[in-house]
């Protein structure tokens, strides 16, 4: 049994409701993160809410719930907290934090955190699951159903309007999306605009 298996319990989410839940889950950011310390609810971000947070220690959770705390990116939490699904508690202040308080301190953390967050609802707002590309290089990776229901179909570059591209950076870009099989897009956050390259032999 994998330690994975192990964390797992039988507890079946699909019994339990957003209204069995607190109003708003809460949060706490310590150190720059975003941390959900009840099992539950950050199962519940995850597996019911439509993929919010990974959970500290599995690189690959199931669709079931997972013993673990977890862990919202910078810009999940500002989604989920401009919406009310969440509170964040800083420790550092000891209190609650409102989304215009937490806005200024995620944009001293995060890198271009305006412009990411643009595109990141954006495409919350099509439907679509976006999630953290760092492992491709990317800002995000993008699914239209989730992880662990199909591989993800595109790698997002963010870019502002007046950023310099060279013909290398899209071609290192372009070939790294090719040999995992995914599209490569740059996305312009103030225009919503996507620009999608495709590669092929002539």
């Amino acid at each position: 049994m994998s330690r994975e298996e192990k964390d797992s319990s039988q507890i079946n989410l699909d019994d339990i409701k957003r209204e069995d839940l607190p109003e708003k889950i809460p949060t706490k950011l310590i150190n720059g993160r975003v941390v959900v310390f009840n099992p539950l609810h950050a199962s519940f971000l995850y597996v019911k809410m439509n993929f919010f947070g990974s959970p500290i220690g599995i690189n690959k959770p199931r669709l079931e719930f997972f013993n673990r705390p977890s862990e919202l990116s910078l810009i999940e939490a500002y989604y989920l907290l401009k919406r009310g699904e969440i509170s964040i508690f800083d420790e550092k202040q000891k209190r609650e934090l409102t989304p215009e308080e937490f806005y200024e301190i995620a944009k001293k953390i995060h890198d271009k955190f305006e412009e990411k967050y643009m595109i990141y609802e954006d495409l919350r707002k099509k439907g679509y699951v976006p999630r953290p590309g760092l492992k491709f290089g990317a800002d995000f990776v993008v699914y239209k159903k989730g992880p662990g229901l199909e591989h993800s179909h595109f790698i997002v570059h963010v870019h502002r309007s007046q950023t310099k591209i060279s013909a290398i950076d899209v071609v290192r870009a372009g070939r790294l999306a090719t040999s995992v099989r995914k599209k490569f897009v740059i996305a312009n956050p103030h225009t919503k605009s996507y620009y999608f390259f495709e590669w092929f032999k002539p």
